[in-house]
């Protein structure tokens, strides 16, 4: 075992933040670094999420253990997060799934400001075309407007701006959690950045990930796709696996519980891939390593462009 110096030791840092990109399905592998994070008594005091991000680092900002939090994934599909709406409007989806969702877990939809970790759910403002960090009122809203992805999921409307999917500008929240005060950052990327033109620039988010006060976690998560609901055990091994390589020299004080064993081969609650995916398709499992070329991504840059 290795013995570091305070300063170089995460469970010693004042304000340590833990920033949690977006990547829609790929945001399992995030339950997977947060067990490895508690099992080594490395406890972020800041957290912000981006999309995906922003459901892990929500529910654990409310009180939600890294295990019950894997537990409740193996029951979530699109409609956790959302309802089919026929009426006309810019997205298929409300977000009245997810504000069951956390009533489910909190008994009340709390108010960011009274949980008992600092967090903040990245949005983007689509008439500004820039990052909005909410980091106060109600938790289900931000994360709403967090996972707002462009033509499945309605704008959410907050304090007088139209808020989408926080991946538009910044799918990698590191600015944003020093902003809310972190001294040092772990950060875990899932997916590229969009790279949309008018939108967020990748080589800005790429600034603060070579940063000496970042630690970047890159789980391998493969062919696994964004948009489908499917191998969520999987993603989180991978995300533990990329987690225990970055902190193998710290050691272990909180074991992990016995888990039991979880069928891969079929997405949550018996759904089939079709179900469990509103925008799945062939070409979207097939072209995971080009999104620049995915269907997904065209129709988003085709109805942002019409904006």
């Amino acid at each position: 075992m290795v013995t570091m110096a305070n300063d170089d030791d995460l469970r010693y840092v004042p304000h340590l933040g833990l920033a949690l990109g977006g990547g829609g399905a790929l945001g399992a592998a995030h339950v997977g670094v947060m067990q490895v994070l508690h099992e080594r008594g490395i406890i972020p005091e800041v957290i912000t999420g981006t999309s995906a991000g922003s459901i892990a680092g929500g529910a654990t900002a409310l009180g939600l253990n890294p295990y019950a939090l894997e537990d409740r994934i193996y029951e979530w599909g699109w409609q956790s997060f959302g309802t089919w709406t026929p009426k006309p409007g810019f997205g298929l989806m409300t977000h009245d799934g997810l504000a069951r969702g956390v009533i489910n877990v909190a008994g009340t939809d709390p108010n960011i400001e009274d949980l008992p970790i600092r967090f903040g759910a990245v949005a983007t403002d689509i008439e500004a075309r820039e990052a909005v960090v909410i980091d106060h009122g109600s938790l289900t809203e931000a994360v709403a407007a967090s996972i707002a992805v462009p033509g499945v999921f309605r704008p959410v409307h907050i304090e007088g701006r139209s808020l989408l999917d926080g991946g538009l500008v910044q799918n990698l929240p590191i600015e944003a959690c020093f902003g809310l005060g972190a001294d040092h950052v772990i950060a875990v990327r899932l997916a590229a950045e969009w790279d949309l033109r008018g939108f967020g620039n990748g080589f800005e988010v790429h600034e603060w990930e070579i940063r000496s006060d970042v630690t970047v976690i890159t789980p391998r998560v493969g062919k696994h796709s964004q948009w489908v609901i499917k191998g969520l055990p999987d993603l989180v091994q991978a995300g533990r696996e990329a987690a225990e390589a970055e902190f193998r020299d710290y050691p272990v004080i909180n074991p992990r519980p016995p888990r039991p064993r979880i069928d891969t081969s079929v997405a949550p609650s018996g759904q089939s891939d079709a179900a469990a995916s509103p925008t799945a398709t062939p070409d979207l499992e097939d072209q995971q390593e080009d999104r620049e070329r995915t269907p997904a991504r065209r129709r988003i840059s085709g109805l942002l462009r019409r904006r």
